[in-house]
């Protein structure tokens, strides 16, 4: 394992030929146009020992892990991304998109990254305190693993053109309530001089300041029975 000063991950989320593809039955329309920057990103990300995460959405022949709302689209678009699948309509990855030895692969199953996975345990574990995403769709997948990440207090990055949507409107107002919620924007150009001071640590920045100051976190008062919390819980 490299070392890894920047203490940050990069997740690709769902890039698979069932999204990818034309062809796939998820078809995302701008998600092939993304994938030139999608693999720069990941060659940069290892040369700079930041460990890249392939975050895959697999479904069962069967239907029984299916998205409530997005099983009658699957079975219309020929039950896309089953296990061991192959093809225009797989959970294949596209060329320069396939794991590699020190890489990790996360089975989510639902949008979000952090839903029910292991993700957040193995990130702790490496001591990674900044996210960066990369991945299909923006809207759904991607944007529901920002907020999780935000609200397990990662920094979180959004890859602006590794990331993708329908619609250029949908794409652009995702990003627009992503930097809202306080994600990092940049693209891949950006992520090309990224380093150990590109992301301030915010939750570290935080602590420091409450290690700086007296204040107690609940505003408790003294009572002939002891102490109270004030509103007398």
């Amino acid at each position: 394992m490299k070392p890894n000063p920047t203490r940050s991950a990069l997740l690709v989320i769902d890039m698979e030929n069932g999204f990818v593809e034309p062809e796939g039955g998820h078809c995302i329309r701008f998600a092939k146009s993304t994938v030139p920057a999608c693999c720069r990103a990941v060659e940069l990300a290892r040369e700079e020992g930041i460990p890249v995460f392939f975050v895959k959405r697999i479904y069962r022949a069967d239907g029984s892990d299916v998205e409530l709302t997005r099983y009658a689209g699957w079975k219309a678009g020929g039950r896309a991304c089953a296990p061991a699948s192959q093809g225009a309509n797989s959970a294949q990855a596209p060329e320069g998109l396939k794991p590699q030895p020190g890489d990790y692969t996360i089975i989510k199953p639902r949008w979000s990254a952090f839903f029910q996975t292991e993700l957040d345990l193995i990130l702790r574990r490496l001591g990674v305190r900044t996210v960066i995403l990369t991945g299909t769709t923006t809207p759904n997948c991607v944007r529901t693993t920002c907020y999780d990440a935000i609200a397990l207090e990662y920094n979180t990055v959004v890859l602006t053109d590794c990331c993708s949507s329908q619609t250029e409107e949908i794409q652009r107002v995702n990003l627009e309530d992503m930097g809202r919620a306080g994600a990092i924007l940049m693209d891949s150009a950006a992520f090309a001089g990224y380093g150990p001071d590109t992301v301030p640590d915010t939750s570290a920045a935080i602590r420091a300041e409450m290690e700086g100051c007296d204040l107690v976190p609940e505003p408790f008062q003294q009572t002939e029975n002891g102490s109270a919390w004030t509103d007398q819980w």
